[in-house]
C-alpha cells in the first residue's frame, strides 16, 4: 500500500457523502474511481466504506492510496539535487538551466526525471517522478514534484508561477502580451505566434534596463509550450542566449529565463505553500 491519508471531519462537513465531500477536498472522479477499485482505498473509522456512505461529525475519513510499485519510470541516477521543500506529497527543487526535465534520445540518464527518482529511491520512497508542470531545458528554477497520485491530482493546473527574464530589447512599466501561439510544423518543438492557434497572454514588468536589455517579472494567464520566449521574439526582443527564437547575444549558453516563485495550496493539509528561488549567477551578471 501507498501513501496513507486521514482527514478528521468536524462540525462543518458532517451528514455528507463520502463521495461530496471528497468532491469538496479537490478529490477527482477519476481519482475517486481509482480509491474505490483499491483493497482498503475508503475506510470511515477504520472500516471499510462506500463513496455513497454518510460521513457524520467525529468521524475520521482514511484514504490508503494504492502503490506505485513496478510502474515505469526514470532509471535512477546520482545527480545532485536541490532540493527546497520535501514532505510526504510533494517534492520542491531548484533546477539548474542545464538539466532537461525528462530523458530523451539526447539525453539518457542526465535528466531531472533520473535525479529524482535516485533521490527518491535513497530515502526508500518508490521512485516515480511526476513533475507538476515543466520547465525547458535552459530554463532555470522551481519544479513541484508530487509523491503520490492523489497529490498529482490535486495540484495539476493549480500551480501559480512567476519568472524573471533577461529580454533583448528596453521596457519600462508593465504590459500585457495576448498573442495566439502556433505550432507550424508538427515535427518540430518551434513554436510562433499566428493566427488560429492558442490563445496565450503574458504579463510582464519591468524591472530593470541595463545596457539595451531589460530584467522583467513575468506571469502567465496562460501556459502554452515556449510561451514567453515566443511572445518575446514576437515583440523583437528574444530572450538573452535564446538562439533558438532568434537571439544573437551571446554572453548566456541558454536563455535568460528562472522560475522565481511558485505558490499552491497544500494537497493534503491544504495550508497555503509559497517558495522562491534566486536567480543563477550567470542571469545575475546580466542585470
Amino acid at each position: 500500500m501507498g501513501r496513507k491519508i486521514e482527514f478528521f471531519i468536524d462540525n462543518d462537513n458532517g451528514n455528507v457523502k463520502i463521495k461530496d465531500y471528497l468532491k469538496h477536498r479537490g478529490v477527482s472522479h477519476r481519482m475517486l474511481c481509482v480509491l474505490k477499485r483499491t483493497e482498503n482505498g475508503i475506510l470511515k473509522n477504520g472500516v471499510g466504506a462506500r463513496s455513497i456512505d454518510i460521513l457524520n461529525s467525529g468521524d475520521t475519513l482514511t484514504l490508503n492510496l494504492p502503490s506505485d510499485e513496478g510502474t515505469a519510470s526514470a532509471v535512477p541516477a546520482d545527480i545532485p539535487l536541490d532540493i527546497i521543500y520535501e514532505d510526504d506529497d510533494i517534492l520542491v527543487i531548484n533546477k539548474k538551466p542545464d538539466i532537461a526535465m525528462h530523458e530523451s534520445h539526447n539525453h539518457r540518464c542526465d535528466a531531472l526525471s533520473n535525479a529524482v527518482a535516485f533521490h527518491l529511491m535513497k530515502e526508500g520512497k518508490e521512485c516515480v517522478f511526476r513533475s507538476v508542470g515543466r520547465l525547458d531545458k535552459g530554463t532555470s528554477g522551481i519544479v513541484v514534484c508530487a509523491l503520490n497520485k492523489f497529490s498529482a491530482a490535486k495540484l495539476s493546473g493549480k500551480i501559480y508561477k512567476e519568472y524573471l527574464a533577461v529580454a533583448g530589447g528596453e521596457f519600462y512599466g508593465d504590459g500585457v502580451i495576448d498573442k495566439p501561439i502556433i505550432r507550424p510544423d508538427p515535427m518540430k518543438t518551434l513554436r510562433d505566434v499566428g493566427v488560429g492557434g492558442e490563445r496565450a497572454v503574458t504579463h510582464w514588468k519591468s524591472l530593470k534596463v541595463k545596457d539595451g536589455c531589460t530584467l522583467l517579472r513575468i506571469h502567465l494567464e496562460t501556459g502554452r509550450t515556449h510561451q514567453i520566449r515566443v511572445h518575446f521574439k514576437s515583440l523583437g526582443a528574444p530572450l538573452v542566449g535564446d538562439d533558438m527564437y532568434g537571439s544573437t547575444d551571446k554572453r548566456l549558453s541558454h536563455q535568460a529565463l528562472h522560475c522565481c516563485f511558485v505558490r499552491f495550496t497544500h494537497p493534503v493539509t491544504e495550508q497555503i505553500m509559497e517558495f522562491t528561488a534566486p536567480m543563477p549567477d550567470d542571469m545575475n551578471k546580466l542585470t
